[in-house]
């Protein structure tokens, strides 16, 4: 199954747009030079993130008593968005079934991805990221889901307050509802800065110069991007620029 460590970057970067190809690509190179210098954990670490995200996803959608419709269409397009053959599609869809069972070892399978991306945060992240968006993408985000998403997070390492700023960032990319009220959009750019209504000026300008930081483009060629993705880059601070201007437009700092 050689074709696992591309479909990673295909997973997170089909389904995720624009913004996601940046993550995709980040990916793909990281793990490039993972693999390189693992070679023998490689082909299991592949293994395991792409049964595993299949898996997770059968497992929430299942958590509430049934999978809808729309739970299935997610899936579905996640496996398009891979360009996946018929024997990968059916190898996704059999470990999405699996998810499914009452007798799914969650966190049996999770404690051993968690083994294999082990200070891999980036990887952590985005594997919690891609479980967000077929849970939002799917509608309503019962309590089940959210404690199963949780347990998820947890087990991998991500901390609450990343896992809000992931949805934030996953319901802007997405559009979030329809027709959001002013209050909602200012609430959503505080969870993607990672902060609370209740910071200072001070606290709201150091967390995006932080973030801006992160994820400068020069920064990031300089991880490893190629120049030509530096268009690309310059997307990933989108969600964070915005959240920004809207926040200082309703304080009214310079």
């Amino acid at each position: 199954m050689q074709w696992l460590g591309k479909g990673i970057g295909g997973l997170v970067g089909a389904f995720f747009g624009p913004v996601g190809s940046l993550v995709g690509v980040l990916i793909g190179h990281q793990w490039d030079q993972y693999a390189g210098g693992r070679r023998g954990s490689a082909r299991e670490i592949s293994r395991l993130f792409f049964e595993t995200t299949f898996e997770v996803m059968g497992r929430v959608a299942k958590i509430d008593g049934r999978v809808s419709e729309d739970e299935v269409r997610i899936a579905r397009r996640i496996m398009h968005g891979m360009r996946l053959s018929d024997e990968q599609v059916q190898y996704a869809i059999e470990h999405f079934t699996r998810g499914k069972s009452a007798d799914f070892p969650l966190e049996r399978r999770l404690e051993a991805l968690a083994e294999q991306l082990a200070g891999r945060g980036d990887l952590a992240r985005a594997f919690v990221q891609i479980q967000l968006q077929a849970a939002v993408g799917a509608g309503d985000v019962g309590r089940e889901k959210r404690q199963t998403l949780w347990q998820v997070a947890s087990a991998l390492g991500v901390s609450r307050a990343e896992l809000a700023q992931l949805e934030a960032i996953v319901r802007g990319l997405a559009g979030g509802p329809a027709q959001p009220t002013s209050a909602q959009s200012l609430e959503a750019a505080y969870r993607v800065l990672g902060l609370a209504p209740q910071a200072t000026d001070g606290e709201v300008k150091t967390a995006y110069r932080r973030l801006m930081n992160q994820h400068h483009p020069d920064k990031l060629v300089a991880r490893g991007l190629p120049e030509s993705m530096i268009g690309v880059a310059e997307q990933k601070t989108h969600e964070v620029r915005t959240a920004y201007e809207r926040i200082k437009t309703q304080r009214g700092f310079k």
